[in-house]
C-alpha cells in the first residue's frame, strides 16, 4: 500500500502526539524510541516518516513545511476535510498540485503552529536517536559515527533563519535516518535469527553429544562429567557418594534367539526400569553395550543397594514378550555392583571397585547385587 492511497489506515492524535509533544506531556520527560524487536520489524514514527515521504515523491511536491503539513494531516486524518478534498482529487485521476493546494487551503494560522512544531521535530529527532541507540549494544556501535555527523548537522540547522530551509533539511535528515535505521534493524533481526539457530544447533549437538540414542539415558561422556561434578560436590556436603553397575544377565542368548532389534527393545525396557529412580539424588546413564551406570548423592552404598535391589527384584517379575513374533523373552533380569566411592578414594578406583562386586554378583549366580569389599578398592599394584 503506497502512501497515497486513500484507504492508508490515519491515527488520532494528530502532529503533537506523534512527537510526543502534546500538553499532557510533563515537562523534561521523553518517550523512549520503540526498542528493536523480531516482532515489531518497523518502528511506527519511521514507518509514518517513509509514508510521509511516498506521498510528497507520489505527488511530486517539493519538501517544505506546508507540504509536510497537508501531508501529516492528510495521512493521519488530523483534518477530515483536507483528507477529503484529497481522496475526491484523487479519485477523479486530478493532480494533487501546490496550485491546487493553495487553492483549497485557507488556515494560515494553523500551518503556521505546525511549522513552528516541526522546526522542535530537530531536538525531537536528536534525543530520540540517543535513545533508540541505547536499546541495543550493538546497534549503538553501528550507529555511532552517524550519531556524531547528525549533531554537526543539527547544528548548522540551529542557525538558519528561514523556516522552510529548516523543514527542508529536517526531511533531508529524517529520510537518512529512516534508511540507516531500516538497515540497522534488519541487521539485528538477522543476528536474532542467526543467533537463535546456532543456540538451537549448539542444543541439539550438545544433547547428541552426551545422549545415549537408543535408550534416551546419557551416555558415558555425559556420566563422567555428572561423576567429576557430583564427587566435588559431594566432598564439600561431606555427603555419601555410592557408585553402581548393571548388566544384563545372558544378553547375548537374548540378541542370538530373537535378533538384534529384539534385543534393542530389552535395552529399552531395561533403561526404564533403571530411570525410574533417577532424580536430583540418582543419575543413571548407558555405559556401553548392555552395561548401565549409577550414581547415588547422599546415600551410603547399603542403601543405594536396597534401592536398587528392589528395581532388579520388579524388572525379574515381569514376563516379557517379544511382539514382533510373540514368544516370550522369558525372565529378564540384571546383576550389580555398588562401591562407597569415598571408601575407595576417587571416582575412577570407585569405578573400578563396583565393576569388581559386579564381576563376583556373576560368579555367584546373577540376578543378585554385591557391594564392593575393601580389597576392591587396593589399587591394582596392592590387590595383587
Amino acid at each position: 500500500m503506497t502512501a497515497h492511497d486513500p484507504s492508508l489506515a490515519r491515527s488520532s492524535g494528530g502532529l503533537f502526539g506523534w512527537l510526543g509533544l502534546g500538553a499532557g506531556r510533563t515537562a523534561g520527560r521523553h518517550a523512549a524510541a520503540p526498542p528493536l524487536q523480531s516482532e515489531r520489524p518497523e518502528p511506527p514514527r519511521l514507518r509514518q516518516l517513509e509514508e510521509i515521504g511516498s506521498f510528497l515523491s507520489y505527488h511530486q511536491l517539493e519538501v517544505s513545511a506546508n507540504t509536510l503539513t497537508i501531508a501529516w494531516n492528510y495521512l493521519s486524518g488530523a483534518d477530515p476535510q483536507l483528507a477529503r478534498l484529497i481522496d475526491r482529487q484523487m479519485q477523479a485521476r486530478k493532480p494533487v498540485t501546490l496550485a491546487w493546494l493553495d487553492e483549497v487551503l485557507t488556515r494560515p494560522d494553523e500551518i503556521d503552529a505546525e511549522i513552528a512544531t516541526l522546526t522542535r521535530l530537530m531536538q525531537r529527532l536528536e534525543t530520540t536517536i540517543d535513545e533508540f541507540g541505547k536499546t541495543s549494544r550493538d546497534a549503538h556501535q553501528a550507529t555511532s559515527e552517524y550519531h556524531s555527523a547528525l549533531e554537526e548537522h543539527v547544528t548548522e540547522l540551529e542557525q538558519v533563519t528561514r523556516a522552510g530551509a529548516v523543514i527542508s533539511e529536517l526531511a533531508t535528515i529524517a529520510r537518512v535516518m529512516l534508511k540507516r535505521t531500516r538497515g540497522i534493524e534488519q541487521q539485528m533481526l538477522r543476528s536474532e535469527a542467526q543467533t537463535r539457530t546456532l543456540r538451537k544447533r549448539l542444543d541439539e549437538a550438545r544433547r547428541s553429544a552426551e545422549e545415549d540414542h537408543l535408550t534416551g539415558l546419557p551416555n558415558r561422556r555425559a556420566f563422567e562429567a555428572r561423576f567429576a561434578d557430583e564427587f566435588r560436590q559431594a566432598r564439600a556436603a561431606a555427603e555419601a557418594l555410592s557408585v553402581a553397575f548393571c548388566d544384563i544377565d545372558h544378553f547375548k542368548a537374548v540378541n542370538d534367539t530373537h535378533g538384534h532389534d529384539a534385543g534393542d527393545r530389552v535395552l529399552k525396557v531395561v533403561a526404564e526400569s533403571l530411570a525410574r529412580i533417577s532424580g536430583d539424588s540418582c543419575h543413571v546413564a548407558r555405559h556401553g553395550g548392555e552395561e548401565f551406570v549409577l550414581l547415588f548423592r547422599d546415600c551410603t552404598a547399603e542403601q543405594a543397594l536396597e534401592r536398587l535391589d528392589k528395581l532388579r527384584e520388579q524388572l525379574a517379575e515381569r514376563r516379557l514378550v517379544n511382539r514382533a513374533t510373540d514368544v516370550p523373552f522369558g525372565q529378564i533380569t540384571f546383576s550389580g555392583g555398588i562401591a562407597d566411592v569415598f571408601a575407595c578414594g576417587d571416582p575412577r578406583r570407585a569405578l573400578k571397585a563396583a565393576d569388581a562386586a559386579l564381576y563376583r554378583a556373576k560368579q555367584e549366580g546373577r540376578n543378585r547385587i554385591c557391594i564392593a569389599q575393601p580389597e576392591d578398592c587396593a589399587p591394582a599394584a596392592l590387590a595383587a
